[in-house]
């Protein structure tokens, strides 16, 4: 008996490779356009954060760096910690996705150094009493850390940061006593606009 000739081989087996790598490729494309259409981030759990946040405005009042003003808003950022954890966890197990693994952790590591820096340097500008300064500071860091966490999130998340960040810098060049507002405008209606938006187009 012929042995069967090497490209009669080949050209049996391209039909069925072809259909592989189409099969693949579709593949690869769902799961990316999966990921792009959620993010681990709660967009309620940010609508809780920003109405937290406009209480702690008004609760805080006008004095910035004042201990009460100080205080307020310290109880307000423990609290959005504490709502944005648990908020993401319910999220993630509702759509049946680990929490801290894929884009999930990759968000987590981005975000957390930057927010762990702002909370260093609150403490020191607290003790060297620079505390008109800790609205930009906030401000700006957060939206940093948002701006790299958003790098593995859908594309509202980054722009949200962006909206932060923007916030920060104003907050550096105009007179210390508007401050206050901007952190209202940031924490609180950014969150709740920016949070309306994830509920509603990204998955709650």
């Amino acid at each position: 008996m012929a042995a069967e000739h090497p490209s009669t081989v080949s050209t049996a087996q391209a039909p069925a490779l072809h259909a592989r790598a189409i099969a693949d490729l579709r593949f690869i494309r769902e799961t990316m356009e999966s990921a792009s259409a959620f993010t681990t981030f709660s967009g309620w759990g940010l609508v809780v954060i920003g109405l937290a946040a406009l209480v702690a405005g008004a609760a805080a009042g006008r004095d910035v760096g004042s201990p009460r003003w100080l205080g307020a808003w310290l109880v307000a950022a423990v609290a959005s910690l504490a709502v944005g954890g648990v908020s993401t966890a319910i999220k993630t197990r509702a759509v049946a996705r680990p929490l801290l693994s894929g884009p999930g952790r990759k968000f987590a590591l981005a975000f957390a150094p930057t927010v762990l820096a702002g909370a260093v340097l609150t403490v020191a500008l607290v003790r060297a009493g620079a505390v008109t300064v800790l609205p930009a500071l906030w401000l700006c860091l957060y939206g940093a850390a948002v701006i790299a966490g958003g790098a593995f999130s859908v594309r509202v998340v980054p722009v949200m940061g962006v909206a932060f960040f923007a916030l920060g810098v104003a907050a550096a060049l105009v007179p210390p006593t508007w401050g206050h507002a901007l952190l209202i405008v940031g924490f609180g209606a950014v969150h709740v606009g920016f949070g309306l938006v994830i509920a509603r187009r990204h998955g709650g």
